[in-house]
């Protein structure tokens, strides 16, 4: 990452501290670290952290890693051997910072190492704490345009991945056999694999399916849920189909869920709490007589991490906000016989909700 957008990226976050009352944010080896400073050091049970105030920003850092590290940030470092400890460098460095130790409000990263937390707060007996959903986490909500240009691409990957598995469906091969397609359609365009679920008949019911030996046979529906990672961003998508003659109960479920994705997406403005993009949903759903067996949220954030704020669900009051990026995937799971799942990676623009897969949602129908 260019030093000039890590520089950018803790100007806008000292801007979102100050707005929160936060005088400290610290951030282990995350992805909070990865967004903000383009770093992803060594992971392991000696503390790194980055410390972020008004006045500096420093990280705690092993020795034996710093070297390394220093490859990629012009960041201060304090740093600590395995034979003296941390905790002489991690009192140097709260220092730095400028702030009282005995009267702050420190956000912690929420996904670092529990001792590593521990170890800042004992050295902070005075502080508040607090996580950083107002800060860190809520700028990585608001992507940017280059995040877009990725996000963009790599859901074009996908477009492209799971029509080649639906594309090689036969008679008798596997889930498996499926992904392997799938797969190595990621590998053939530069992209990795962040996850791929292909689910035949009854196990599109399980909305966690995880891909198996199940054969296909004809006259059986198809959901893939898939998603690949390229340039530092992931993809996800699912559609939904049917090996043979369409069943006509089928095909009503897939017009209900269309009519709820729609729904979904008519109601994405910004400024319109998530919950009511839930609730946009499930009403379709709920009102076709389908309400108990759509089992889950609407959707999730989606960024560096697959699964990332906003979360688009019934209980969040959070209003959405231009850059956000979250996916809108209803779904109707009909025990034992088949699921319908229908799920678009939105970008919202001012004027509404950006789709970025290209491929329609109309059922893939093949065999």
């Amino acid at each position: 990452m260019a030093a000039s957008v890590t520089d950018a990226r803790i100007a806008r976050l000292r801007q979102r501290m100050q707005e929160e009352g936060v005088d400290l944010t610290v951030l282990g080896p995350t992805n909070h670290l990865r967004w903000l400073a383009g770093l992803d050091p060594h992971g392991d049970e000696r503390p790194v952290m980055l410390f972020i105030s008004q006045a500096y920003a420093g990280m705690l850092m092993p020795v034996l890693n710093a070297a390394s590290v220093r490859q990629h940030t012009d960041l201060p470092f304090h740093t600590w051997r395995d034979d003296e400890g941390p905790a002489s460098a991690l009192g140097d460095l709260i220092a730095a910072t400028g702030v009282d130790p005995a009267n702050l409000n420190v956000a912690l990263d929420e996904g670092m190492r529990a001792d590593f937390a521990l170890r800042v707060l004992d050295a902070l007996p005075g502080a508040r704490r607090t996580f950083t959903h107002g800060t860190v986490s809520a700028l990585r909500s608001e992507k940017e345009e280059t995040e877009y240009r990725a996000l963009k691409a790599c859901a074009l990957i996908n477009d492209r991945a799971v029509m080649a598995g639906f594309d090689a469906l036969r008679e008798g091969m596997t889930e498996k056999d499926v992904a392997e397609v799938i797969a190595a359609h990621y590998a053939s365009e530069g992209a990795e694999t962040e996850f791929i679920s292909v689910c035949f008949g009854a196990n599109g019911a399980f909305c966690h399916h995880h891909t198996g030996e199940t054969r296909l046979r004809r006259d059986m529906a198809v959901l893939i849920d898939a998603g690949c990672r390229y340039m530092g961003y992931p993809s996800d998508m699912t559609r939904s189909g049917w090996f043979g003659a369409p069943d006509p109960d089928y095909l009503k479920v897939v017009s209900v869920v269309e009519g709820a994705v729609a729904a979904a997406l008519a109601a994405s403005k910004p400024g319109v709490p998530a919950r009511d993009i839930d609730r946009a949903a499930r009403g379709v759903i709920t009102e076709a007589g389908y309400g108990p067996n759509f089992l889950h949220r609407t959707g999730h954030g989606l960024g560096i991490e697959l699964h990332e704020e906003p979360y688009i669900s019934g209980a969040s009051e959070r209003p959405l906000g231009p850059g956000n990026v979250y996916s809108i995937e209803p779904g109707v799971y009909l025990a034992d016989r088949f699921g319908v799942r229908l799920e678009e990676i939105v970008f919202l623009r001012p004027e509404g909700a950006e789709v970025l897969s290209e491929l329609p949602r109309t059922p893939v129908i093949r065999g």
